[in-house]
């Protein structure tokens, strides 16, 4: 991200932010690159692999304006939660792999039908408060109000269903903050891949509470099956790698 020296000098904590999720600033004067602010710890750690560890700010709440300002100007994936910033690494070929077969199915259910089935990297964002805008990116989401979608085909609506597969880096954020958050805004339906243990937990969740959770472990069943979609099922051969 270039940024004109007497920005960075009256917005110096905004920067320094960007820099915790390793986002790189170029100071510029006159046109020129004149100096580059970078983080201390590890800063030649890679990002590209899943395991890469997640990067958030120490340096306060991040505003939903300051983050439309850091994805607007990098090429990196960032998540917004709860004020916190998330670097997203890049998926293994498992987790792809359940993305894909998961999603196949979905596409070929939900064919001719209201909702329609989307995968990452798609923004959903969801308003928690007037002062909490949180801005996610699920691998899978099932979008059955695209009236929410704005002029820019910016989604700001509440998907019916969920998919997020668990990996090193995620797996934290998947099983606790993004349950919370998807519970408090109103996704009836979550479903938490986990390739290493073979399973699929469906959380079924109505008027901001979990009503239910339903275990399909590869294995033991056949199956995961969807309690909002009446039919919908996945074949938890396929999904899972041998």
């Amino acid at each position: 991200m270039r940024v004109p020296s007497t920005e960075v000098q009256n917005n110096f904590g905004k920067y320094l932010k960007f820099v915790e999720v390793h986002e790189e600033i170029i100071v510029t004067k006159n046109g020129r690159d004149i100096a580059r602010i970078l983080p201390c710890d590890e800063p030649h750690k890679s990002l590209v692999a899943e395991e890469a560890a997640e990067y958030q700010t120490r340096g306060g709440r991040v505003t939903y304006e300051e983050f439309l300002e850091l994805v607007e100007s990098s090429d990196q994936r960032f998540e917004l939660i709860d004020g916190v910033i998330y670097n997203l690494a890049s998926p293994s070929y498992g987790h792809q792999y359940a993305v894909r077969e998961i999603m196949g199915t979905f596409y070929n259910w939900f064919k001719n039908k209201k909702c329609i089935p989307l995968t990452s990297p798609f923004d959903v964002t969801f308003f928690k408060t007037e002062d909490n805008i949180c801005v996610v990116q699920p691998d899978i989401i099932m979008i059955c109000d695209p009236d929410n979608m704005d002029k820019k085909g910016k989604y700001k609506g509440v998907p019916a269903l969920v998919v997020e597969v668990l990996s090193m880096s995620t797996r934290s954020k998947d099983i606790i903050k993004k349950l919370e958050l998807y519970r408090q805004c109103g996704v009836k339906e979550y479903w938490m891949v986990d390739p290493k243990n073979k399973l699929i937990n469906v959380y079924v969740l109505e008027q901001q509470e979990i009503a239910d959770i339903r275990a399909f472990q590869k294995g033991a069943h056949e199956y995961a099956e969807s309690a909002c979609f009446s039919g919908l099922k996945v074949e938890l051969a396929e999904v899972f790698l041998s």
